[in-house]
């Protein structure tokens, strides 16, 4: 179990401990609480009531967010738990979009995932909690099998009614990092991409040259997918893939604190710039996803949502490569 501060890789600003809340960690700082009574908290209530294992007798901090701690929870029966607090009066909308979104990836039976058992609010409205399964984790995993293992789950049957329909989004709106994203259902991709993906984070921005050449670009999203025109089928994405969210877990990859939507699966690979995907990943991916003849076209495209974000919630030198990204996209058109 740890922090790591990813500067090194070019992602900036970012950190990651185990499947901890989205947005800027502070330092993990490992504690133990240990008592002869049983840990008191509404989290740790509920799991005695309603989990086999008895009283949380340990607590071991794991680290916290700008929003919420980490921790895991032990109980009499030896069981542990990954437990999430969020004080400070917020409810639990963005503990439900996470716990649906690992659930929509968990129902493949594909990739290791976190189960989820439980979201709920704290006591008078001053918080809320989740309560899900303490993956074993040991650090790196097979590239080869997480790029198996992604296909088959972007392969999988969506579990959500609407995306079996063929609509593009998610159940709930949920979180990319700190950021909102809105995840209304749309019947088309290029639509859903477009509004709800560039416009949106442009939005935020509020950048009058970004705004000019998004304008041009999102009018003529189009020509980047003529390869496949009316065959983007949606697929359940992690929707935030980068090597914080990824490791080995029982001897297999595991993903998890996710920003989950329905989408064409070449979207899941807007963060590979962080996410240190190797050769034995793509292999093993197109092998059962054959790489389509304008893939290496659009990953701009799909890079360009993740940068937007990341100028969003950091600023910096993320704004001129999203300026430098989209100055190619447009040049495309």
């Amino acid at each position: 179990m740890f922090t790591r501060t990813l500067g090194s890789s070019g992602c900036q600003g970012r950190t990651a401990a185990p499947y901890t809340s989205s947005g800027r960690q502070q330092r993990c700082r490992m504690s133990v609480r240990a008592n002869a009574s049983k840990v008191q908290t509404t989290a740790a209530d509920w799991i005695e009531a309603n989990l086999d294992g008895g009283a949380v007798v340990k607590e071991k901090f794991m680290g916290s967010s700008n929003w919420s701690s980490a921790y895991i929870y032990t109980t009499q029966g030896g069981q542990a738990y990954f437990v999430k607090l969020a004080m400070g009066g917020r409810d639990d909308s963005m503990f439900q979009g996470e716990a649906q979104g690992l659930q929509a990836m968990y129902d493949t039976h594909t990739v290791r995932i976190p189960k989820v058992f439980h979201v709920g609010p704290m006591p008078n409205g001053h918080g809320s909690f989740i309560v899900m399964e303490a993956l074993k984790m040991s650090g790196g995993c097979s590239m080869g099998e997480l790029g198996k293992q992604l296909a088959l789950m972007h392969l999988a049957e969506p579990s959500d009614p609407n995306a079996k329909a063929g609509k593009f989004g998610f159940a709930v709106d949920n979180t990319i990092g700190a950021t909102p994203q809105p995840n209304g259902w749309m019947d088309d991709w290029i639509d859903f991409y477009r509004e709800r993906r560039i416009r949106h984070q442009l939005k935020l921005l509020g950048d009058t040259r970004l705004n000019k050449l998004g304008d041009k670009l999102l009018d003529n999203l189009e020509v980047f997918f003529e390869d496949i025109p009316g065959e983007i089928k949606p697929s359940v994405l992690h929707g935030d893939l980068w090597s914080g969210n990824i490791a080995g877990a029982d001897g297999q990859p595991a993903i998890f604190d996710p920003a989950t939507y329905y989408g064409h699966h070449e979207a899941e690979f807007g963060m590979s710039w962080c996410a240190g995907f190797s050769g034995d990943f793509w292999r093993e991916y197109h092998k059962l996803i054959p790489k389509a003849p304008l893939f290496d076209k659009r990953k701009d495209l799909y890079l360009l949502y993740h940068y937007l974000n990341h100028t969003n919630l950091f600023g910096g030198g993320y704004y001129n490569t999203s300026l430098r990204i989209m100055e190619r996209l447009v040049d495309q058109i």
